[in-house]
């Protein structure tokens, strides 16, 4: 009768377990859904195996992080359109073996010139529309590439461009995540001139499996291995697209794809618990992930427990502020003064630490008064064998874009511009010329002043969310690289934006299967609003350097199709 009574109870315990617990694995965490990867002599990790497998082929031909890098984004341009492409931006850090530094890349493109804040009047409107021509802005991704590889790359471009030529021209099997992702895209996109002849040339979307190809991607692809850079931004493409924005209502012009360059930045920092945190400078959102972190490094997370009303609690509140300085002061700057580093000052993080009601939800936040000082997205990461590192980010914003798909191309133009504030003497209201708050970021962190990871994580406003606590769930609550992404993610939403709106609510929490049922009660009872929310915690891919045994440690997002892989 014991035995029975036990067997029941073990049963009993087995259901009230939250799904999306493992139980199969002997090793690690419960939640964690495979092992790391471990490899020597290099390492990839992106969101579709394909182009994971094109990165590591590239490594193997003597290529360097950054020529790998290359190759898989122009690779998930083809496989995942759903977040990439060269009519989108790019970020990137790159750290190279042999100064021992880091260097930050702005890629991100600009509005329009002939575009003014008072068409925008003119039209009614009081944000920017997230579909059609007006949210276009400069694509930087190629040039991107193009000074990467100027700068840190071996191989010929024409060589890193030939496997996704390959593929766009022979097909490829569209995978699960992504396959979803097209289908939802085509219901908003295909009144958009170009697009059903890109992307639906039979009539619908491909299914999982289904082979799809994409001539014109190679086409253009082939411009760029001819031509290079200019291709795009002062030949043929670029005709391309001034004369299909002309046609359709739009203000991109030729003009300014001719005057673009991206910008090398240097990547800022903040020390976490002995660990050193880099992100670049706005118009992105990274230095909220430093924030964030400065503000929870007065908190003993560790004893709180990664599964407590306390952690969770604690951390959405720390998310809140950072946000509300993220609303005020994150933009361009070239033309608004951001004090970066009094927003990541230790003396600021104390100030802003004391906000924090331990037992009460705050329903709204303003910004904090620093002195001012003059002075749907893919994420991979690559590492070659000489120590070469690159962290990168690219994306069109909303999945796909704007809809708007210059015929014979091959791909969509950006929708950012979308995250400009219309209204006028804010830090992010629109002008031309100008490049829009982003939300696409990547981080590097380095321990006593060598490397030690490479990560990031896409997704929107979930991203300085998940950078915090990839880091938290590595330093604090000692998960290794791959545990540290599969654990349950909490996510807030409804702060307020740099696109003007202002949390008075105090937003919603979404937390993932895994969060036990006393401690979202509990939350509850602090006065939190809990949502069920489903694919927007974000898409992770890191890579670790363990000086120890003089190897790379690769972790992939369980929530994606990716693929970390190394030789």
């Amino acid at each position: 009768m014991k035995k029975t009574l036990a067997s029941a109870g073990l049963v009993l315990g087995l259901l009230l377990v939250p799904s999306g617990y493992g139980f199969d694995r002997v090793t690690g965490h419960h939640f964690a859904s495979r092992s790391e990867v471990l490899a020597q002599n290099g390492m990839a990790a992106t969101s579709q195996p394909l182009a994971t497998q094109v990165a590591l082929d590239i490594l193997k031909q003597g290529g360097t992080a950054v020529d790998a890098a290359i190759a898989a984004n122009a690779m998930l341009g083809l496989v995942e359109p759903t977040g990439s492409g060269i009519g989108g931006d790019l970020f990137a850090i790159v750290w190279d073996a042999d100064s021992q530094q880091l260097y930050g890349l702005n890629g991100s493109g600009r509005s329009p010139r002939s575009l003014t804040l008072k068409e925008f009047e003119r039209r009614g409107l009081s944000r920017i529309p997230a579909y059609g021509p007006l949210p276009v802005s400069v694509p930087g991704a190629v040039d991107g590439w193009f000074e990467l590889h100027g700068r840190f790359g071996k191989l010929p471009m024409s060589t890193l461009l030939a496997p996704a030529i390959h593929y766009a021209e022979q097909g490829f099997p569209v995978t699960e995540l992504i396959a979803y992702y097209l289908n939802r895209s085509a219901a908003k996109l295909s009144r958009y001139p170009g697009f059903t002849q890109t992307f639906m040339p039979d009539g619908s979307m491909p299914a999982k499996g289904e082979i799809f190809r994409n001539p014109d991607l190679a086409y253009s692809y082939k411009i760029l291995a001819r031509e290079g850079r200019d291709g795009f931004y002062k030949g043929e493409i670029a005709r391309r697209i001034d004369a299909y924005m002309k046609d359709n209502g739009g203000f991109l012009s030729y003009e300014d794809l001719a005057s673009h360059h991206s910008e090398w930045v240097t990547p800022v920092k903040v020390n976490y618990r002995g660990y050193d945190l880099w992100e670049l400078p706005p118009n992105g959102q990274g230095i909220a992930a430093q924030q964030i972190l400065k503000i929870l490094e007065g908190y003993d997370l560790a004893a709180m427990g990664r599964d407590s009303a306390d952690y969770v609690h604690t951390f959405v509140e720390a998310k809140k502020l950072a946000f509300a300085d993220r609303a005020k002061f994150y933009a361009d700057m070239a033309f608004a003064e951001v004090p970066v580093s009094e927003l990541l000052s230790e003396s600021y993080a104390r100030e802003r630490r004391q906000q924090i009601d331990p037992k009460q939800a705050a329903s709204s936040v303003n910004p904090g008064n620093p002195a001012l000082n003059h002075g749907d997205t893919i994420y991979l990461t690559t590492a070659d064998r000489h120590g070469n590192m690159v962290s990168l980010i690219q994306s069109n914003y909303r999945g796909m874009g704007s809809g708007m798909t210059p015929e014979g191309l091959g791909f969509v133009l950006q929708d950012r511009g979308e995250l400009f504030n219309l209204a006028p003497g804010q830090a992010n209201s629109y002008a031309p010329g100008k490049r829009p708050f982003h939300t696409i970021i990547p981080a590097f962190v380095t321990k006593a002043g060598k490397p030690w990871l490479s990560f990031g994580v896409m997704g929107g406003a979930t991203q300085p969310q998940a950078h915090a606590q990839i880091l938290i769930n590595l330093i604090d609550f000692g998960m290794n690289l791959q545990e540290a992404g599969d654990a349950p993610r909490i996510l807030h939403t409804g702060s307020s934006q740099p696109t003007g709106e202002i949390m008075s609510d105090g937003g919603s929490v979404s937390l993932e299967n895994g969060f036990s049922a006393g401690t979202r009660r509990e939350l509850v009872q602090r006065g939190h609003r809990l949502q069920e929310n489903s694919g927007s915690y974000g898409g992770y891919q890191a890579i670790l350097w363990d000086a120890v045994n003089g190897s790379y440690v690769g972790a992939s997002e369980s929530r994606k199709d990716g693929q970390a892989a190394g030789y």
